[in-house]
């Protein structure tokens, strides 16, 4: 555990860390999982961000913008386990390639090799030690900065494969949500894991864990409901030594399950309660917070064709302004792709608005029989929002 410990110090240092304590846990890492554009980046920074991991080559252009910015980036390679020995090679050759054009960059933290790539595979240990042995090419270029590995987070068992694998990787990620976060620490213990762990995707209640209507919808948290988990959890990983740190999923916007479900910020890039909860996790105050949302309803799960609906949302400003509210009907998503790909958004659908208020709507359902979500987009004066979505069904 000593080298792992010096490569996770190491790296800290690089930024100017404040020094640890004589026989202390080095200080966490502090930011996000990022996907979006400078904007996005410099509002990360602006919220106490230390740190941003990006999971691929085409996330290079983040170095140089982090640079400026105060960041330092964990720089993600894609890695896929391609049974082929002539496509190893070609993977090989181009993370290479790669690491010695970017090693030296003033930026760089640490390089995350593959995320989840054993997702799906009865045994993880080939795929596993086909990423340690690039971990170990890597290490041959790039001796200056360590090596991140993540992976789902499996069972007991799959820990302890994991406390006997890979010697090239400095630091064990795992992407944990919702009340796994709370547990991992002690079951990595418990798997005989000694190594710095970095929670590379940290979030909220996922949709693979979430309740259900009875024809199959998650119930998604609002966003109010997020906000608490991060609040929360961040305080609960501050605490536990041997957490090198904690990724939110994801500072940007994302289309899985919902257009809402684990971005932090909304498509337009408007900041909401998740952001604020983070920033002060990382020792910023916010000034203006959210909206915050106290409830939200629906007249019935289920509705014939045409029928009126009525559904409303209980939500406060900070300091009682007004708030705006953007009511929308989407067909449920079909293209469900579980975080492994890009999901094509579903359908706004056509139903005819009988009333529309900050707290209340009333409209037609949709003609067409199937699995509906009733979108609430919330915002303040400052262009802040709060998102929450009620599902439901016409038949």
């Amino acid at each position: 555990m000593r080298h792992h410990l010096l490569a996770f110090a190491l790296a800290l240092s690089c930024f100017a860390a404040p020094p640890t304590r004589a026989g202390a846990a080095p200080e966490q890492w502090q930011g996000a999982a990022f996907a979006g554009d400078r904007t996005a980046l410099e509002k990360l920074a602006a919220a106490g961000a230390k740190v941003v991991r990006v999971y691929g080559e085409s996330d290079a252009w983040v170095l140089d913008a982090a640079q400026g910015l105060g960041l330092r980036v964990v720089m993600g390679l894609s890695i896929a386990y391609p049974r082929a020995p002539e496509a190893l090679r070609a993977q090989e050759q181009a993370i290479r390639r790669f690491v010695e054009r970017h090693r030296k960059h003033p930026a760089l933290l640490a390089w995350g090799v593959g995320n989840e790539v054993e997702a799906g595979a009865a045994d993880p240990l080939p795929v596993w030690r086909e990423i340690d042995r690039l971990a170990g090419i890597i290490k041959t270029i790039d001796p200056a900065h360590p090596t991140l590995m993540v992976v789902v987070d499996g069972g007991i068992e799959r820990l302890k494969l994991l406390a006997i694998c890979c010697a090239n990787i400095d630091l064990l990620g795992i992407n944990a949500y919702a009340g796994a976060a709370y547990t991992l620490p002690q079951r990595v213990r418990d798997a005989g894991i000694t190594k710095p762990v970095v929670i590379g995707e940290l979030g909220p209640l996922g949709q693979w864990q979430a309740g259900t209507k009875p024809w199959g919808a998650p119930v998604e948290p609002t966003s109010s409901e997020k906000a608490v988990f991060f609040r929360d959890v961040l305080a609960f990983l501050r605490t536990q030594p041997q957490i090198a740190g904690a990724f939110p999923f994801l500072w940007g916007a994302k289309q899985e399950q919902t257009e809402t479900w684990h971005g932090l910020l909304l498509a337009d890039g408007s900041l909401t309660a998740m952001s604020d909860a983070l920033t002060l996790a990382w020792g910023k105050p916010v000034a203006e917070p959210a909206p915050a949302i106290r409830g939200i309803g629906i007249a019935a799960d289920a509705f014939a064709p045409g029928q009126e609906v009525s559904a409303g949302v209980d939500a406060a400003s900070f300091d009682g302004s007004p708030l705006r509210t953007e009511w929308k009907v989407l067909a449920e998503a079909t293209d469900l792709r579980g975080g492994s790909g890009i999901e094509t958004p579903p359908a706004r659908i056509a139903a005819p608005v009988l009333h529309a208020a900050a707290a209340s709507v009333r409209f037609l359902a949709p003609q067409q029989p199937g699995a509906y979500r009733l979108f609430i987009t919330i915002r303040d004066r400052q262009g802040k929002a709060a998102t929450a979505n009620l599902p439901f069904l016409v038949r």
